[in-house]
């Protein structure tokens, strides 16, 4: 009988008689769950407790102090709300009118300021600038610069000859008006996410295109607009997304008229939070939330098998 031979061990695993140190990891990886505690908590009690406490009343006919259950009424009455079907076409125009002007823009102005410029700096505060001052502080001033008689904009173009129409008081040009505010105070933070996109693009690809003789457009055909699509799909899909929910700058600058013509369903569901039916409204809001839902969903789904192609 020979004795065993101890000293360092040379192959792998654990040796003989030494405690496995897997159970011991094990014991360990709660710690960095302890981490999200904290964000849980938030969610818990700033998304999830608000969402279905909205689910709730919209079943509900409810003040400040009592509610009384009402099943699908309120679902029923706000589906039956005359405007409702304007509203949703808005909804549907607003944001797809946004959303595309604010991927064109930004990819232009994203390639502009990425580019060997002087003040490239200097521009890029600049774009970005609108994104900081508050929705309804824009919404008041350009309703002030848009006004028919008193408005510098038409002011601007009787210099040129040009007679003005009432931006926000047509019926025809009020919606688009708004949504070419919305894309003046939306399209910075676009171009920062263009900018950012275009950046991590390797310049190889660049400098394979010229050794090929290719021109400034082909760098753009062939190289910076496939490979920066995933900018194109995170722009498309906040900016579509902001657009179906907006609001503010709609109410601060028309309040859906004239008449109902600028009505979204956001501002539909506000119109009825004014005349006091909470949950309506909040139906109305669950509504709303479904078909956001609906829509960025499969928008989503679409989206992100192109980014992957790509």
């Amino acid at each position: 009988m020979t004795k065993q031979q101890t000293g360092p061990r040379m192959g792998p695993g654990a040796a003989p008689g030494q405690r496995h140190t897997r159970p011991a990891a094990r014991h360990r990886s709660a710690y960095p769950y302890a981490l999200y505690l904290p964000a849980a908590v938030v969610y818990l009690v700033i998304f999830l407790v608000p969402t279905v406490t909205a689910f709730y009343f919209a079943l509900t006919r409810w003040t400040l102090f009592d509610s009384t259950f009402v099943g699908l009424d309120n679902f029923r009455d706000f589906l039956a709300e005359q405007n409702l079907r304007i509203g949703f076409a808005n909804t549907i125009v607003y944001a797809v009118v946004t959303s595309g002007l604010k991927v064109v823009l930004g990819l232009l102005l994203g390639v502009l300021l990425t580019s060997r410029l002087r003040l490239r700096g200097f521009l890029r505060s600049v774009v970005f600038f609108p994104v900081l001052v508050s929705t309804v502080a824009v919404g008041i001033t350009f309703s002030a610069l848009l006004r028919p008689d008193t408005g510098l904009v038409n002011k601007a173009l009787a210099l040129a000859g040009i007679d003005g129409p009432d931006w926000l008081g047509d019926a025809n040009t009020a919606l688009l008006s708004v949504a070419a505010v919305d894309v003046w105070k939306g399209v910075g933070l676009a171009t920062v996410i263009y900018i950012a996109g275009i950046m991590s693009i390797p310049r190889d690809y660049y400098q394979a295109v010229a050794v090929d003789g290719g021109t400034a457009w082909h760098r753009f055909r062939h190289v910076t607009l496939p490979l920066s699509w995933p900018a194109t799909y995170s722009v498309i899909i906040l900016s579509f997304i902001g657009g179906l929910r907006s609001f503010d700058l709609i109410w601060t600058m028309t309040r859906g008229g004239p008449g109902f013509t600028s009505d979204t369903i956001a501002s539909i569901i506000y119109k009825q939070y004014q005349a006091g039916f909470f949950g309506l409204s909040t139906a109305g809001n669950v509504l709303l939330f479904i078909i956001v839902t609906a829509i960025v969903l499969p928008l989503n789904y679409v989206l992100g098998k192109r980014q992957v192609a790509v």
